[in-house]
């Protein structure tokens, strides 16, 4: 009776200690488990962190270029900021990306409305950006490889793209501070970009004012203006021009 006792007593025993090296198992597995969903959440907010940080620095440290220039040559640039998204997108929406040829972009600076142009669909190798500062012109072909990055005067824009335009352009888009010139001065550039564009394609300039940046009378120019970009700072709006048939 005592031996049978005694052999109940080992075999409970024994299931005691398998139980309790499952339960270690399960918790362990648990453990496991939960350790893994927590490195992989941190590494994706590690993930995140760092592309915003990215993306912060370099917004700032476009914005410090800007600033930098704009205390070189504020007569050249126009602001002290780029271009907002909103603004540039807003820009952007204005040229067609399934008519084929050529876009070229005068005043590009940092690029974001180079962004918003591939965005919309134009092939970055399309894309022939006109930009007077040598250090902006650095920097785009760094961010644009396959675009035809121009370093010259955008006010002298037949002579400046002599030898890089195969084809007649689809647009021509602006982001130059128009009003720091005279108005003869921005007639003239209005004038010399249409004999670079195919039939009906359009001037596309945006502007802080609120008239147009291209002197209209006597122009021969169809023109029309958006609305108000108010999430640009400051506020801003796009004046699409094209030549009266």
């Amino acid at each position: 009776m005592a031996v049978r006792i005694e052999d109940e007593v080992r075999v409970t025993a024994a299931d005691l200690v398998d139980s309790m090296a499952e339960a270690r198992l399960r918790v362990a597995a648990v453990r496991y488990k939960v350790e893994g969903e927590v490195r992989q959440k941190a590494e994706k907010f590690k993930t995140h962190v760092s592309r915003v940080a990215g993306e912060a620095k370099s917004k700032l440290s476009d914005e410090a270029r800007f600033i930098r220039s704009w205390i070189d040559d504020p007569g050249r640039t126009g602001s002290v900021t780029p271009s907002s998204p909103f603004l540039a997108r807003r820009m952007a929406s204005f040229v067609d990306p399934a008519i084929p040829g050529p876009v070229i972009e005068i005043g590009p600076g940092t690029g974001p409305v180079t962004e918003a142009l591939i965005e919309r669909g134009i092939s970055e190798d399309r894309l022939i950006l006109v930009e007077y500062s040598p250090e902006f012109c650095a920097l785009l072909r760094q961010r644009f490889p396959r675009a035809t990055v121009v370093e010259g005067d955008a006010y002298a824009l037949s002579t400046t793209l002599a030898g890089h335009l195969q084809e007649k352009a689809i647009a021509v888009v602006s982001s130059l501070p128009l009003f720091n010139r005279p108005p003869a001065m921005r007639s003239a550039l209005a004038k010399d970009a249409f004999t670079l564009l195919v039939d009906g394609a359009p001037l596309i300039q945006f502007t802080y004012s609120v008239i147009s940046p291209v002197p209209r009378k006597g122009s021969g120019l169809k023109a029309f203006a958006s609305d108000w970009v108010l999430r640009n700072i400051p506020p801003a709006r796009v004046w699409v021009y094209r030549q009266a048939t």
